[in-house]
């Protein structure tokens, strides 16, 4: 016939109130059935400890938040006051291929083992050992209750090494981030410096062309043109208005305004921004007034001014079209 005086889900012989089989399996420790006062006290005495067990392992775990090591050590030293022969009771905890031993400690062939599981796996261990032989119990020398109390603490440890062990990962992820977003503000800070450089150098390179074509090259043409017929002089006036397109700080505006303007349409742009008509364009660049018509009508185009009452002289002497 089945005993059930030791059953977990009977009080007096009597079922819990529990609403489900499963939720009965929780209830570690049976209800005391003795009725000596002495047993009942002595009793009453060990289940006090494994609560100030339980509690002051939680307490331990809010001291050493981010120290798996630091807990380990204090845990393993607060164990054995929690047992019911403190004063030869000794711990080891094993995790991780590091061991914590308590003051004393001693391998005996008195011991209960619980393992450590993290994410389901085994990580270690926890170990209680007896320094001398002590009278038989539920489990060698030891109380049933002890064993329930061992698992939980074996729990406890596993779960607090999952939140230490993520909140390290999320710190070590943190602080990259923030590396790489220092790295990131530093390379940019770089990169604007080698920019500024960059401009810098090309106003300083634009500054020597001006004046090399201002101080050598204007002065040679001027003086070759006072010693060529007026029709050879047409050639020289044509390399002076090329180096002055050049160097202008009108085509270099343009240039970065409307991309997609040709070279020559840029220089047919500088020459209407001056006044010139199709016919002397024409004439300066030798080709037909219908072909300068034609790449007016382009430059329009490019200039969105197509069909518009603008006129292209007065559109390119303004400041309207800059930064488009």
């Amino acid at each position: 016939m089945e005993n059930k005086e030791n059953d977990p889900a009977l009080l007096d012989g009597h079922p819990l109130p529990f609403p489900t089989k499963e939720l009965a399996l929780l209830w570690r420790i049976p209800f005391l059935t003795e009725i000596e006062p002495d047993k009942i006290e002595s009793a009453l005495r060990e289940r006090i400890k494994e609560l100030n067990c339980l509690y002051g392992v939680s307490q331990l775990a809010e001291r050493n938040l981010y120290s798996m090591d630091k807990l380990l050590e204090e845990i393993v030293n607060f164990l054995p006051y929690s047992w019911q022969y403190p004063e030869i009771t000794c711990a080891r905890i094993i995790y991780e291929g590091r061991t914590f031993t308590s003051d004393r400690f001693k391998v005996t062939n008195w011991r209960q083992s619980s393992r450590i599981y993290m994410y389901h796996e085994a990580v270690g261990e926890i170990g209680i050992f007896y320094l001398e032989e002590c009278p038989p119990a539920d489990e060698g020398p030891f109380l049933e209750e002890e064993r329930a109390l061992l698992d939980a603490v074996a729990e406890q440890i596993g779960t607090i090494a999952t939140r230490i062990s993520a909140d390290l990962e999320l710190q070590e992820t943190n602080q990259q981030l923030t590396l790489e977003r220092e790295a990131l503000q530093e390379s940019n800070t770089a990169m604007r410096i080698v920019l500024a450089r960059i401009e810098q150098e090309k106003q300083e390179v634009y500054r020597d062309i001006n004046m090399n074509v201002e101080k050598i090259l204007m002065p040679i043409l001027h003086a070759l043109a006072q010693q060529l017929s007026p029709s050879q002089k047409k050639y020289v006036d044509i390399a002076q208005t090329s180096l002055e397109e050049i160097t202008s700080p009108f085509i270099n505006q343009l240039s970065r305004s409307y991309r997609s303007l040709t070279p020559t349409e840029i220089g047919i742009c500088n020459m209407i921004r001056n006044g010139m008509q199709t016919k002397e364009i024409a004439e300066a660049r030798s080709v037909s007034a219908a072909t300068i018509n034609r790449h007016r009508e382009k430059i329009r185009r490019k200039l969105n001014i197509t069909n518009q009452d603008v006129n292209m002289a007065t559109f390119l002497q303004s400041s309207m079209w800059e930064g488009k």
